[in-house]
């Protein structure tokens, strides 16, 4: 576990509450077991959260009966979801709220200081086409703090998250390393083995006609040269990490489609939970989050959490129009 200088948990990366969202469907109940285990793992307590929606007919005036009765089941649901949660290890509690559900769970997050906030791919609307239904895509647009991705594709999950191997994928930058603490953190808790992988990029080198004896010389030197440092840095990630209880283990991957290739290791290694920054050394904080960030949500068969930074929070509040088409999750689900 990362910690300070008396040895506690660093403080500045606790979280002040974690928010669950929830329709009433069952796809969307499955986010339920991983916003207990991380915020037990975190420290911060949970709020299970509702959004009552009215008829999307413009035309039909709302019956009002039929409007309360709707209200009073949909407190009774949430309150059953948290007397799931009697045992967890942080505390919980639920609300309801109406509205628009994007808008009001933004609104909502941004007056209770959210720091994390755990969706469903799928919800209400059943499965689609599309990685993200409409309501999940908005909210990683829109809404502060961190996410909690959990895919609603294959079988429900155990009752109780558990994390055996927990991946974080790192590329050198200061903002990567921002997802290092609670990776840490949460690896410590569960007792998991923290995989730190790495993608060394294999230099190009302008290439017009044959390469000549000198051009394959220098691009071994840039390599063997990347690899080196490479090594030195995810030795001493893990030096710093390493606190006598938690397996940290490193691999370093050669060049490829990074997200392909991180894909990959949460194949092989039978991963529970992806750990990563929504940035890296793009450094393009005014997006959502990065491309390798979007491809592995979009791959991924087990929950991702994106950390972002205060830094990433500021830029998308002070120019939210600055996101391209090009920045945004893709939309369909990678062959």
């Amino acid at each position: 576990m990362v910690q300070n200088q008396r040895g506690r948990p660093d403080g500045r990366h606790a979280l002040r509450r974690v928010l669950a969202c929830f329709d009433g469907s069952d796809l969307g109940e499955r986010s339920l077991p991983h916003a207990v285990a991380v915020a037990g793992a975190l420290g911060a307590p949970v709020t299970l959260l509702r959004v009552l929606e009215r008829s999307t007919d413009d035309h039909a005036p709302a019956d009002p009966l039929q409007w309360e009765i709707q209200r009073r089941e949909a407190r009774e649901y949430m309150r059953r979801l948290a007397a799931q949660c009697a045992e967890a290890a942080a505390p919980v509690d639920s609300e309801v709220i109406e509205g628009k559900a994007a808008e009001e769970i933004c609104r909502w997050s941004a007056d209770h200081d959210v720091g994390l906030t755990v969706i469903t791919t799928h919800g209400v609307g059943g499965y689609s086409p599309w990685t993200l239904a409409s309501t999940a895509r908005k909210l990683l647009d829109r809404a502060p703090g961190s996410f909690l991705i959990i895919p609603s594709t294959g079988q429900p999950g155990d009752p109780v998250a558990h994390y055996r191997r927990v991946l974080l994928p790192l590329d050198g930058s200061p903002q990567a390393e921002t997802a290092l603490p609670i990776a840490a953190r949460i690896a410590a808790a569960h007792q998991s083995e923290l995989i730190v992988a790495h993608v060394v990029p294999v230099p190009e080198l302008t290439q017009i006609g044959p390469l000549e004896a000198e051009d394959i010389e220098l691009s071994d030197r840039l390599r063997r040269r990347n690899d080196r440092v490479a090594r030195a840095y995810l030795d001493r990630l893990r030096a710093q990490v390493s606190d006598g209880h938690t397996k940290v283990r490193v691999i370093l991957l050669q060049g490829g489609d990074v997200a392909s290739r991180l894909a990959g290791v949460a194949a092989r290694e039978q991963v529970d939970l992806v750990v990563l920054s929504a940035h890296g050394r793009s450094g393009r904080l005014h997006m959502p989050c990065g491309g390798v960030t979007a491809e592995l949500i979009v791959r991924s068969s087990v929950p991702v959490l994106v950390v972002r930074s205060r830094a990433t929070r500021t830029m998308q509040r002070i120019a939210p129009g600055l996101e391209p088409p090009a920045a945004r999750l893709p939309q369909h689900a990678a062959s």
